[in-house]
């Protein structure tokens, strides 16, 4: 999700995103569905009014798609942490949402992410440095890893992958402000450089993704009311997981935990399963090809 023209400073001040996003996770859960225009349309934290906008809508585009670089591989664990015993670098915690077009966060997106260490090197044999996960309810993602190093003709930063249920695979890159080599990567997109900010020895940073996933308005009014905790949910399920359909032809099915290598039918084709995950409404293999190929 661009949230520059230019490449933020570290340390930048409170934007009007950050204080919608503060209210969003001021919410409860069974509050959170068919209640985001009223984030958008009432007050900040503090008290002040918001103009009637969607929350992320503060001039942003769809984020860029860039180059996947060579050293992609599938197959990567399902982890939140990227550190191991005895990791050498800054450590970096990096926070941030999915939306689709509507501004409206999107659960279970799969996030995909792969860098190279502290010395510029990527682990092509192993797992070093890579793992896949999936954004919670509210659409958030968090990553804990390290600064990535430097090699030969690029500048710092984190490749990933994000999907949402049912949808293409975004493959982009995420960049850090005020690098030497930012000018002289011909790869590096200003518009994907995150806010970084330094907290003792490590780092935080903060990157929202907005994808080219259409939407629909919501249709209720927002709840005037906390609702009793033992009430259940009474609002829709969010706008981007598909509706639940008759299960097609073929061996796979929804709430089944595949393993790594295990292969399924699904409407007269074969699929391999690169990534042990339990699959889902929405994760059918015709559409996650993080997940599944083709064979």
């Amino acid at each position: 999700m661009t949230t520059h023209d230019t490449p933020p400073p570290e340390g930048e001040g409170i934007r009007r995103k950050t204080l919608l996003k503060a209210a969003l996770l001021a919410l409860p859960v069974p509050l959170l569905v068919g209640a985001l225009p009223s984030i958008a349309e009432g007050t900040t934290p503090h008290g002040q009014p918001l103009s009637p906008t969607p929350f992320c809508d503060d001039g942003d585009h769809v984020t860029p798609a860039q180059t996947e670089g060579p050293y992609f591989k599938p197959n990567s664990p399902l982890r939140t942490s990227l550190l191991e015993p005895g990791t050498v670098g800054t450590r970096l915690t990096v926070t941030g949402y999915v939306f689709g077009l509507r501004c409206q966060p999107i659960a279970n997106a799969l996030m995909d992410f792969w860098q190279c260490d502290n010395g510029g090197v990527y682990d092509n044999v192993g797992n070093g440095f890579r793992g896949h996960q999936f954004t919670d309810a509210m659409g958030k993602f968090t990553l804990t890893t390290i600064v990535p190093g430097l090699y030969p003709g690029r500048t710092r930063h984190i490749h990933v992958k994000v999907q949402a249920p049912g949808r293409g695979v975004l493959t982009t890159q995420l960049y850090f402000p005020n690098e030497p080599r930012n000018d002289s990567d011909t790869i590096f997109d200003p518009v994907l450089v995150m806010n970084v900010t330094q907290v003792g020895s490590a780092k935080n940073a903060t990157f929202d993704f907005l994808l080219n996933v259409p939407q629909n308005p919501p249709t209720s009014a927002p709840p005037t009311s906390r609702p009793p905790t033992s009430a259940p949910p009474t609002s829709a399920p969010p706008t981007t997981r598909p509706p639940t359909s008759a299960p097609p032809q073929g061996t796979w099915r929804a709430g089944v935990a595949y393993a790594t290598g295990a292969t399924v039918t699904y409407n007269g084709l074969s699929y391999r399963c690169l990534q042990g995950h339990t699959s889902m409404v929405g994760w059918e293999p015709p559409n996650v090809p993080a997940l599944w190929q083709r064979v």
